[in-house]
């Protein structure tokens, strides 16, 4: 599953709706979400935390639950475990994985009731081990509506919610300790059949010990002529995969997707965290 960033200022937008058990799962993971109309509205800030810190070090970082509805509305809030695919999809993990860094997580409150049109804020902390590895430390804030059954399911100590639940936005945390980051190569750019569509694409891998995303674009011209911007899928790449990203025409809010008339010819520059890779092809 592949989502676009919709962050809008300082805030991630979520309307949340109606699910069964985890099966709504809203990801700022990546910064970043989708909406469904429901009985309770809320929005995120930050919509993900990308952290550094090293060994023995106490980080604390503030999360700010703003209610954009009508009544007043209480969350629930609980770490997660999570995998993201060389093929982007996500999975939330209740269970605690081996190596998980969410024993180093200390949650302010488990509950937060936020009255209507107003803001709460969250508080929590990582605590490095000092013999912790150089690596990252991935996990997700998992901010869900609750309701009296959950509500004493997680007070009773429950660590897995079998229950219904209102909705989930979770917000990813990622922490590089002790100087892990991401290194990229391109392993190929060209055209890829991603969601059954011939689609112009780049092929990475990340060899580093952190996440990585691209970010820039490149100016195109396709075979009807038109004068395009590509800009890659910014959905993260985990430490060893090696992932093809989509290259898409950027287009304004509200403003319908172009069509890429093949082949394109495309030219700039993409960048990551600590480098840019120079693109000058043609893609059929």
């Amino acid at each position: 599953m592949d989502w676009p960033d919709v962050c809008a200022a300082l805030f991630s937008w979520i309307r949340l709706g109606v699910a069964a058990g985890a099966g709504l799962a809203l990801s700022a993971v990546m910064g970043q979400n989708m909406a469904n109309a429901g009985p309770f509205e809320i929005a995120i800030s930050p919509s993900r935390f990308e952290l550094s810190a090293k060994s023995s070090a106490r980080v604390g970082q503030l999360l700010t639950i703003h209610n954009v509805g009508a009544v007043p509305t209480e969350v629930s809030i609980r770490t997660l475990d999570w995998t993201y695919s060389e093929e982007g999809a996500l999975a939330y993990l209740d269970e605690l994985q081996p190596d998980s860094c969410r024993p180093w997580v200390t949650l302010e409150r488990r509950f937060v009731k936020i009255n209507a049109a107003s803001s709460a804020q969250f508080r929590f902390q990582l605590d490095i081990p000092a013999d912790a590895k150089r690596g990252e430390c991935r996990l997700m804030l998992a901010i869900e509506g609750v309701e009296p059954a959950q509500q004493a399911v997680i007070q009773s100590g429950g660590a897995s919610l079998s229950l219904p639940v209102n909705g989930r936005i979770a917000v990813a945390v990622y922490v590089a300790v002790n100087g892990a980051e991401s290194r990229f190569s391109v392993k190929e750019i060209g055209v890829k059949t991603l969601q059954g569509r011939p689609t112009p694409a780049i092929t990475v891998t990340n060899d580093g010990d952190a996440h990585g995303r691209l970010d820039g674009s490149l100016d195109a011209q396709d075979a009807a002529g038109q004068a395009l911007e590509l800009v890659p899928d910014n959905t993260p790449v985990l430490p060893g995969q090696t992932r093809t990203l989509a290259l898409q025409p950027r287009t304004e809010p509200n403003q319908k997707s172009r069509d890429v008339k093949l082949p394109v010819k495309v030219k700039g520059t993409l960048d990551w965290e600590r480098g840019s890779f120079k693109i000058d092809a043609e893609l059929k």
